[in-house]
C-alpha cells in the first residue's frame, strides 16, 4: 500500500492556549481536499503548521507531519526551506499583501524561481508565459512589467497561484484565497486550482469557510470545529448524510442552485 502524500496529526498552541488538538489530516497524491470551518476554528493555524511557519505568529506545533513518509517536524529549518515552495506551496488570502508592491511581477516570478533552481531564469520565461495562459492571465511582456497595484485583485490572486506553481509542487495549500472575491472572480480562481490539479497532478488542500466552493471543488472534505476534526469523507457522502450536528448546521447555510453538484474523483 502506497504512502499518502500528506499524513499529519497535529496539535497547536499559542502560549498556554491550545487551538488545535490532534487534528488528523490526510491528502493522497493528486487529491483535492477541502478543510471547512468558520472563523476562529483554527484553519489558518493548521495551514501555517503544515508549512512549519507557525512560529512567525508565536505558535508551537507538536505531533506528526509527514510528506511522502518524510517527517517534516524532524528536519532542520534549512532543509525545510528547500521543501517550502518546491514540494509544498502556500497561497494566502490577500494576494496584494503577499506580493511585493515595489517589484514588477516578472521580478517576483524570477525570485520565486531562483529560490529553488539554478537554471537560468531567461530559459524559464517561455514556461512562465504558458503558465500564465493556462491560468487565463495575459502573457505579454507589458503585463509582467506591471506592479501588483496595477492589476486587478483577481489577477493578483491568480498570479500568486501561478508563482506557487512554478516548481510544480506536489501539494498546494490554499488558505481562504476566495474570501475577498466577487462570485465571478471566485469561479475564475477555482478554475485555476482545477487546472493545477488536472494538468500537473498537484494535490490541493483548499481551506475555506465557503462551503459551496469547497464541495464544488474538492473530492474530499474535512470539517474543523473548535480545534478538532468533526468528520471527514467524500464530499458527496457528507452532503448526503452528515454525521455530526455541526456539519448539519454548516450545510443548512448552503443554498445551492439546482445545477450544483459536488466534485467527483477524476
Amino acid at each position: 500500500m502506497s504512502l499518502p502524500l500528506l499524513d499529519a496529526r497535529l496539535s497547536v498552541r499559542y502560549g498556554k492556549q491550545t487551538v488545535l488538538t490532534d487534528v488528523d489530516l490526510r491528502v493522497e497524491e493528486g487529491e483535492m481536499v477541502g478543510l471547512a470551518g468558520m472563523s476562529g476554528s483554527g484553519k489558518s493555524s493548521l495551514a501555517l503548521a503544515l508549512m512549519r511557519l507557525l512560529h512567525l505568529r508565536g505558535g508551537s506545533v507538536s505531533g506528526e507531519l509527514r510528506l511522502r513518509g518524510r517527517d517534516l517536524l524532524a528536519i532542520s529549518e534549512k532543509e525545510m526551506r528547500s521543501v517550502r515552495g518546491r514540494e509544498i506551496a502556500l497561497v494566502l488570502q490577500s494576494a496584494q499583501a503577499a506580493l511585493n508592491p515595489a517589484l514588477t511581477l516578472e521580478r517576483q516570478f524570477q525570485l520565486a524561481w531562483e529560490a529553488h533552481s539554478r537554471v537560468c531564469w531567461r530559459s524559464k520565461r517561455e514556461d512562465v508565459r504558458r503558465l500564465l495562459e493556462s491560468f487565463r492571465l495575459p502573457s505579454e511582456p507589458d503585463f509582467l512589467g506591471r506592479r501588483p497595484d496595477e492589476v486587478s485583485v483577481g489577477q493578483a490572486q491568480r498570479v500568486l497561484i501561478a508563482m506557487a506553481m512554478l516548481h510544480k509542487p506536489a501539494l498546494l495549500v490554499a488558505d481562504e484565497i476566495t474570501s475577498a472575491l466577487d462570485p465571478l472572480t471566485e469561479r475564475e480562481v477555482l478554475d485555476v486550482l482545477r487546472t493545477a490539479n488536472r494538468e500537473w497532478g498537484t494535490a490541493v488542500l483548499f481551506v475555506s469557510h465557503n462551503l459551496h466552493a469547497l464541495v464544488s471543488l474538492c473530492h474530499g472534505l474535512a470539517v474543523l470545529h473548535e480545534g478538532r476534526i468533526m468528520e471527514r469523507g467524500p464530499s458527496a457522502a457528507i452532503l448526503r448524510a452528515p454525521r455530526h450536528d455541526y456539519t448539519r448546521r454548516l450545510l443548512s447555510t448552503l443554498h445551492a442552485p439546482e445545477s450544483f453538484s459536488p466534485a467527483m474523483k477524476r
